[in-house]
């Protein structure tokens, strides 16, 4: 058995300006930007009040929101949902990027909520 549910969105801007970027989703959204930043490619909003977890990411690739699954066990969840009919993409860092049989992209990524056993659903795995 595991756990998986959705962790928040991701907003990929293909930028020079990361911190403009961040700037306007903060203001467009409502969620203040965290003082403190993991990665130099990342800023994390704090929308804990909603249960998500949402960030700006500098990509390469072009501009697009993308949305992140969290689990406990990440084989499981990346196995199960290719059941559904996902593909795996790529490995990266951590992560699963995935693609649905519909065409969006997609992460399943480690917890990031810390009520993540209380928020999440519970599978068969």
């Amino acid at each position: 058995m595991h756990r998986s549910r959705l962790a928040g969105f991701v907003i990929d801007c293909k930028t020079d300006d990361l911190d403009a970027a961040t700037r306007f989703w903060s203001e467009a959204l409502g969620y203040p930007s965290r003082a403190e930043q993991s990665e130099p490619d990342y800023r994390e909003l704090d929308a804990d009040r909603d249960n998500l977890h949402v960030e700006v990411q500098a990509v390469a690739h072009a501009s697009r929101v993308h949305l992140d699954i969290e689990t406990d066990n990440i084989e499981a969840e990346v196995a199960r949902l290719e059941k559904l009919g996902a593909r795996r993409i790529e490995f990266v860092k951590r992560w699963w990027v995935m693609e649905a049989p519909s065409g969006q992209r997609f992460c399943v990524v480690r917890p990031q909520h810390p009520d993540f056993k209380k928020l999440a659903r519970l599978w068969e795995s």
